[in-house]
């Protein structure tokens, strides 16, 4: 038996080596200010101080400052609030999680030796960024259609021609149901197709009078067969709602010295525990909709648009699970008492990753408040599928400087530079994808990450702290004004990023003989765009998307307990 694709948003088409692109990459690689509660609130400058469990993370070098050896644990609650999109269509997304940001150990090695006084070991856990976010919104006025965007890619990104709707029709077999994400190879039609993910056609139109071309349901005019882009009397609106959860962890092994208390190493090597999930649901209302006068034919129907009305929307489920490795080496110099430099370079996060992923999609049409048909479909006949990948982060470059005041006070300064243009995505045999390296170079440019933090010792048993950092965007500017388009895979246009992140940080400690106990506070504000497709190329202008402010309002308060001894 046949199926028709229409409405089913999945239609077998184009699909890249796996599961993910650039901006999936990206996702991948963050990493947010957490550690030890001493760490935190001096905003993470710690590169050339050292004496710090969290310090394994940043510059091992500061495994070689220990003159102890140190035990500890890290708690924190996180109150996160989401705001997405404008008014009157703006909402904000409360939430509180619990979460051990840290556990450590660094023995120390006493070496009967002026040049080599000591040899220092560590193990630690970190929680190097949390995925946890929700947030829903909606966009007013629409100023295209997804499915206006789905109709340019199939005719003018198709290499083989443009495709006709009996082009996406399948011969439906129980034993290997159709399956978008690897079945295109199988395509009778069109071969092999490199490119643009399958979002497919809940939205794509057979054109009749011109021999199968296609538009979408908002602005579609028989002028302009390719991207159907006139206004012509369709106006509505777009909600979207993004769900993520997940973590990554990193375990520590680490080893260093110092150098006649004047150069302190260390190297460091990491094992990443990576594990994201998302729901991302995006529907859209549409008046006077260019639809089907019914779905029975789709080579005879009319296409209607008088007093239309259609609702649909496009649904992804994905599950990102993986374990990598990277290696950490680091230097601080101690010229004099009062000046410390240190030096470090991380290199990439070498990922083996697993996606699981589902999708559906729905649509209900209308003329004069009569319902005309529905539709839905899920991927697989509604069972996940899954894939394997390979991923590599970016390279991170950091220096920092340190001063010690008398007795009493430390002020550091931290600089750190990710490489963004240096992420890769392979297959399972770590070959690396040519299209998504170019991806990669023409979407991201480098961030830059800078921290501040001082420390004033009360008296011998307390001590208050402050700190400040600043994240740079990661995206060219072409993304973030809209003048490109953006390649995804899989069966989700959707994409997201960050512009900058802010830390606030502040807190308070305490030392009584071998036991101490900090205390931090963080104030973190990210302002991030949410993109629910890519911009449209209409050879003249890029046709805006439909996209939307999103920005983080989150405190943390966090504990640390441990012991020296």
């Amino acid at each position: 038996m046949k199926k028709k694709v229409f409405a089913m948003l999945l239609c077998g088409l184009p699909l890249m080596i796996n599961a993910q692109a650039a901006f999936d990459v990206l996702q991948m690689s963050q990493t947010e200010l957490r550690g030890t509660s001493r760490f935190q609130s001096m905003a993470g400058a710690f590169g050339a101080l050292g004496g710090d469990l969290s310090t394994l993370t940043q510059n091992p070098a500061g495994i070689g400052v220990y003159r102890n050896s140190d035990l500890g644990i890290t708690m924190s609650l996180d109150f996160n609030s989401t705001t997405a999109g404008t008014k009157p269509n703006q909402t904000t997304t409360n939430e509180t999680k619990f979460n051990v940001n840290n556990v450590g150990y660094v023995g120390v090695i006493r070496l009967d030796s002026q040049t080599v006084p000591n040899l220092n070991f560590g193990f630690t856990y970190n929680r190097l960024n949390s995925f946890n976010r929700h947030y829903t919104g909606g966009v007013g006025l629409i100023p295209t259609s997804m499915s206006n965007f789905i109709a340019k890619r199939f005719v003018n990104e198709n290499p083989y021609g443009p495709y006709s709707v009996s082009d996406l029709w399948w011969d439906d077999d129980p034993e290997h149901p159709f399956n978008p994400y690897f079945d295109y190879n199988l395509d009778p039609y069109t071969g092999k197709y490199r490119g643009y993910a399958p979002w497919a056609a809940v939205t794509i139109f057979d054109m009749p009078t011109n021999g199968g071309g296609y538009v979408g349901i908002m602005n579609a005019d028989e002028n302009d067969r390719v991207t159907g882009l006139f206004q012509d009397g369709t106006e509505g609106d777009a909600y979207y709602e993004v769900d993520e959860r997940g973590h990554v962890d990193e375990y520590n092994i680490a080893f260093g010295g110092n150098i006649a208390n004047k150069v302190y190493f260390g190297l460091d090597f990491g094992i990443v525990d990576l594990d994201y999930r998302s729901f991302q649901g995006y529907e859209e209302d549409l008046d006077n909709a260019y639809i089907m006068a019914d779905d029975e034919d789709l080579f005879t129907s009319p296409i209607i648009h008088n007093n239309t009305y259609v609702n649909w929307g496009l649904y992804n489920y994905l599950h990102s699970e993986g374990t990598g490795v990277n290696f950490k080496l680091g230097l601080i110099w101690k010229p004099v008492q009062q000046l410390r430099i240190g030096a470090a370079v991380h290199t990439p996060t070498y990922y083996d990753m697993r996606d699981t992923y589902y999708v559906c999609a729905s649509m209900d049409a209308y003329q004069s408040g009569n319902h005309l048909y529905s539709a839905d479909k899920g991927s697989n006949d509604g069972y996940d599928y899954s894939t394997t990948y390979t991923i590599k982060t970016p390279w991170h470059f950091l220096g920092s400087v340190a001063g010690v005041i008398g007795t009493k006070g430390v002020l550091s300064l931290d600089y750190e530079y990710v490489a963004n243009e240096t992420m890769r995505i392979g297959d399972d045999r770590n070959n690396d994808d040519p299209e998504i390296t170019n991806d990669v170079k023409n979407y991201f440019k480098p961030s830059h990450i800078i921290r501040v933090g001082g420390e004033y010792r009360v008296n011998p048993n307390w001590s208050l702290r402050a700190g400040y950092s600043i994240k740079t965007s990661q995206v060219e500017n072409a993304v973030n004004d809209y003048e490109c388009e953006v390649s995804t895979v899989g069966s989700n246009p959707t994409y997201q990023y960050d512009n900058t992140v802010h830390n606030i940080t502040c807190g308070v400690g305490y030392r009584y003989k071998s036991f101490y106990a900090d205390l931090a506070y963080v104030h973190k504000i990210r302002n991030s765009v949410y993109n629910a497709f890519s911009p449209i190329d209409d050879k003249y202008e890029y046709i805006p998307n439909v996209s939307a402010e999103v920005k983080d309002n989150n405190n943390r308060a966090s504990l640390t307990l441990g012991i020296r001894f």
